[in-house]
């Protein structure tokens, strides 16, 4: 396929993309009290269990300027579009390149796509579990002398940032795995670069977690690193 014939496909897959996006968030504008009201509830309990630091107007998130929270709902209405069609999203990615793949990598589509979604999904459940502990350590720092004023527009990106960073994170092994399908990568070479895996893993977590708390960043770093293993054991069951 010449040049302009990959941009002009490049170009479709992301039309397609955008289209699902938008009707994905019709549904996210529905779970959007919901979401706020999930999210909300690791900052009420870290207040619940720190009394003196419970702002006068309590578990509430402030905000400051007039389009704050028009903002903060287009936002957080675009992320729940973009989990409701991620699998739309995914095959589109796949359908992209398939066209350099041979005829028994493309047989991976259906594998491909599930697995992600599930692995990417569950990155933002550990996201989720590891929030309570993340924000008792950030907020922890002030004492019983201060309380937060924690505006929407700050909480709501950090909340999204930190799932889209463990579901980016979560996708590790797929991406092993596709590239040793296709003859990138090795099992073996995967098993020779263990250690320098872990420190790259260890500076991963640092640079993409937006809090930089040891407990997100541990949350992060433990299942990177047995998803670095399970796709070398996978890879080689693959080839055989």
């Amino acid at each position: 396929m010449p040049v302009m014939g990959h941009l002009e496909e490049l170009r479709h897959r992301i039309i397609v993309s955008m289209i699902a996006l938008a009707c994905g968030a019709v549904v996210g504008w529905f779970l959007f009290d919901p979401f706020i009201e999930l999210v909300k509830e690791p900052y009420c309990d870290f207040l619940a269990a720190h009394p003196k630091q419970k702002p006068p107007g309590g578990c509430v998130l402030n905000f400051i300027g007039v389009t704050d929270v028009f903002l903060v709902k287009l936002k957080v209405v675009v992320f729940l579009g973009l989990l409701a069609v991620l699998p739309v999203v995914l095959y589109q990615a796949w359908a992209f390149v398939v066209p350099g793949l041979t005829h028994r990598e493309r047989r991976w589509a259906v594998p491909f796509i599930a697995s992600a979604t599930v692995l990417f999904l569950l990155g933002g459940l550990v996201a989720y579990v590891s929030l309570p502990k993340g924000l008792g350590f950030l907020l922890g720092f002030a004492g019983p002398d201060f309380f937060p004023i924690i505006t929407a527009d700050k909480y709501i990106g950090f909340v999204v940032l930190v799932t889209l960073a463990f579901g980016l994170a979560f996708l590790l092994p797929i991406f092993l795995i596709f590239l040793q399908l296709v003859g990138v990568l090795s099992s073996r070479r995967l098993t020779s670069w263990r250690r320098y895996s872990i420190l790259a893993i260890a500076i991963f977590a640092a640079v993409i977690t937006p809090s930089g708390d040891p407990y997100t960043m541990l949350a992060m770093m433990i299942p990177m690193y047995l998803f670095y293993e399970a796709s070398i054991i996978i890879g080689r069951l693959l080839k055989r």
